[in-house]
């Protein structure tokens, strides 16, 4: 591995669903179409051609509609799936080459899942779900009950070990779910829309719960979403999919400014980029010279600068990063950020179209 900070990386992965996919596999490679591929060959195009680095210590998310590829992926890192073709490295080793020992070790103590539906066994207390990775390793009650309920108190279910997953509500039995995967001490959690099948407010709290744990633990997490704004919120390094393809990947605040697709700009198109975009994206990384309006945090968002201005136009401010001046910032860059960016696709096409 040549980055020590990659934690796991896939390559080349292709899935094809359907009786010969190898075969479809060299249609796929020399350019055909996922729908072509469906309507010549009856396979399914799953995933063309991934190559995604998921870095340790951040959260990767994988993003896209419903079709996209994006579960079927992340079932690939645990190989609950198959693929068709291609690598998936976990510390520099392919796991697509481990015999079934190995990858149950793997499952039980290296990488831990949160599924969307819970996934709580029904007849088990809340405090025995929570140690469930533990009791598979053959540790008995007693033994990772302290555990457990460390992890059931973190995620605020302090008290409730005896109840059942029935007696709980939705949100709550989430808290189980993530207090499981924590109780396991993986070094990775993947998380297939875990928060999809909450309320909206609820899905807000678990949503902080989950950045706050990660601020203390920095685990290595791969989260599943069709939400950008939770994508957006959540996301180190943001993975876009669309018909089983990567359409853009990289840091969420960059692909919001330069969308390198039509399809990026439509999905980005209602974003309040205000409330999205923060300082550090679009400030001129050399610290002010003379009179400033005020300081702000370099990871303050662009709706509290305009606050902070009062509307005024004329406004510049010194940006901070730990105590210490990292840029400027001032209202014009901030009015020209919130204007939606042509991909740079179309921008060319529109250049072609001029010239």
């Amino acid at each position: 591995m040549t980055d020590k900070n990659i934690k796991v990386s896939i390559r080349h992965l292709y899935k094809i669903f359907g009786e010969d996919p190898a075969s479809a596999l060299k249609d796929v490679k020399g350019g055909l179409s996922k729908a072509d591929l469906l309507e010549t060959r009856n396979h399914v195009l799953g995933l063309n051609d991934i190559n995604v680095d998921i870095k340790e210590g951040e959260i990767t998310v994988i993003m896209g509609l419903s079709g996209s590829g994006k579960s079927t992926l992340i079932r690939h890192l645990n190989r609950l799936i198959e693929p068709t073709a291609g690598e998936v490295l976990v510390e520099g080793e392919d796991i697509l080459k481990w015999n079934t020992r190995r990858m149950r070790k793997l499952r039980r103590e290296s990488m831990s899942m949160v599924f969307q539906k819970f996934a709580l066994l029904p007849h088990r207390t809340v405090l025995e779900n929570a140690g469930m990775a533990l009791a598979t390793r053959g540790r008995k009650r007693a033994e990772y009950e302290g555990e457990a309920n460390k992890w059931l108190d973190r995620v605020g279910l302090g008290g409730y070990g005896g109840q059942y997953p029935h007696q709980l509500s939705g949100g709550q039995q989430q808290r189980v779910g993530i207090a499981r995967a924590l109780t396991s001490n993986s070094d990775i959690m993947l998380m297939d829309e875990a928060f999809s099948a909450l309320d909206p407010l609820i899905r807000t709290d678990m949503q902080d719960l989950l950045l706050e744990l990660q601020d203390e633990l920095h685990k290595t997490i791969v989260f599943i979403t069709h939400d950008l704004d939770e994508a957006l919120k959540l996301a180190d390094h943001l993975v876009i999919l669309n018909n089983g393809a990567i359409v853009q990947q990289g840091e969420p605040q960059k692909i919001l400014l330069d969308p390198a697709d039509p399809y990026i700009e439509d999905f980005v198109a209602d974003i309040n980029r205000a409330r999205v975009l923060r300082v550090r994206s679009v400030m001129e990384k050399t610290p002010p010279e003379g009179e400033v309006s005020g300081e702000v945090d370099h990871d303050a968002t662009l709706e509290s600068v305009i606050a902070d201005a009062q509307g005024q136009m004329d406004r510049r401010f010194r940006v901070m990063r730990r105590g210490r001046a990292v840029g400027t910032i001032e209202m014009p860059e901030i009015m020209r950020a919130l204007v939606p960016a042509k991909s740079s696709a179309e921008a060319e096409e529109s250049s072609d179209t001029a010239a």
